[in-house]
């Protein structure tokens, strides 16, 4: 009798399993919150039952935000396997390279030459807001990928060493722009860097959409070279394989998901490490498999710690980035003392 593990429709299991629980967990945080509504009237109002006040509680605040949460989860998990294929590095994380703190910088650079005035404000902020973000983490990318580079290739333990470096360096430009705001700005650029879901209506759920519908679909199509060049450079190269070409393009990938979920979710820090290595604990080193179950796994994690998060310490709210943070730090240390 075959094991789970020998399974031929593991993965598949494994997949519409969670799934499954991000349909549960949907239920359970549109119930959540300061105001509770009854699982039957929840029911009736996604039905077209419901009453006025439950129809605007769930359809204009609850719902958009739920989505904001699976798909900013998603897309900074992917983002996070991708950067721990390219380097070959399992501590490698969207956060902890800086592609984050450089998206963070440019929003607080943005912040404090526009003085807040359009900041989560005005229909137009929707859109600069995630160009802002994505600017901010290609430059940080880039200069990742320079200083990365010696004699002619980008070296893995180079690339992390680079990251973590720029991350602090990012961190510093942010206290220093951070300290000559105003201080209702302060707050708010405090809130944001601290990873909360704020573009809680259905136009920010459509900026952040075709990111997703275009990048993560394109990762799963390049997960093969993700597979070959853990091999090493050498037998890639033996196998026919562009490395620097793949990797700039995976990278690019990469950055792009993560500072699109930057964009709308602020500074999540750790997810894109936790559920990569949760899926490749379950699923084995097949990126083609790792880079779906990853997705699902962040949703999953990303809307439980923002459900958490709205009722731990209601009617007050704990930034989704400080649940995800408490909960992944310890994890991180335990790979640091494994892998280092």
């Amino acid at each position: 009798m075959k094991t789970f593990n020998n399974h031929p429709y593991k993965f598949q299991i494994l997949l519409s399993s969670t799934i499954l629980l991000c349909i549960v967990m949907i239920f359970i945080s549109i119930n959540a919150g300061y105001m509770e509504i009854p699982f039957t009237d929840v029911i009736a109002t996604l039905t077209g039952h419901g009453t006025p006040q439950n129809e605007i509680t769930i359809f204009d605040f609850r719902l958009p935000r739920i989505v904001m949460a699976l798909l900013v989860g998603m897309g900074i998990s992917v983002s996070g396997a991708l950067l721990q294929g390219i380097s070959r590095n399992p501590l490698a994380d969207p956060g902890i390279l800086g592609i984050n703190s450089g998206a963070g910088l440019a929003v607080v650079i943005y912040m404090f030459i526009f003085q807040g005035s359009t900041f989560l404000t005005g229909w137009l902020s929707i859109f600069i807001m995630p160009f802002t973000a994505l600017v901010g983490a290609f430059t940080a990318a880039a200069l990742i990928y320079l200083l990365s580079w010696k004699n002619g290739q980008v070296t893995p333990v180079r690339l992390l060493l680079v990251g973590i470096g720029l991350n602090a360096a990012f961190g510093a430009g942010l206290i220093v722009f951070q300290m000559k705001m105003e201080p209702a700005n302060f707050l708010k650029a405090i809130t944001w860097l601290s990873g909360t879901i704020w573009g809680t209506n259905w136009t920010f759920v459509l900026a952040i959409l075709p990111w997703l519908l275009i990048f993560i679909p394109l990762a799963i199509y390049k997960s093969r070279y993700l597979d070959v060049l853990l091999l090493g450079d050498s037998i890639a190269k033996g196998v026919g394989v562009h490395i620097e070409k793949e990797r700039r393009l995976l990278l690019f990938i990469s950055v792009a998901l993560a500072g699109a979920s930057v964009a709308v979710g602020g500074g999540i820090t750790f997810l894109g490490l936790i559920a990569p290595h949760i899926a490749r604990r379950l699923i084995g080193a097949k990126h083609a498999k790792i880079l779906p179950l990853s997705a699902a796994i962040g949703a999953l994690l990303l809307l439980s710690a923002d459900t958490l998060g709205r009722v731990i310490m209601a009617p007050m709210e704990l930034p989704v980035g400080l649940v995800v943070s408490i909960l992944g730090a310890p994890y991180f240390i335990y790979l640091l003392m494994k892998n280092v």
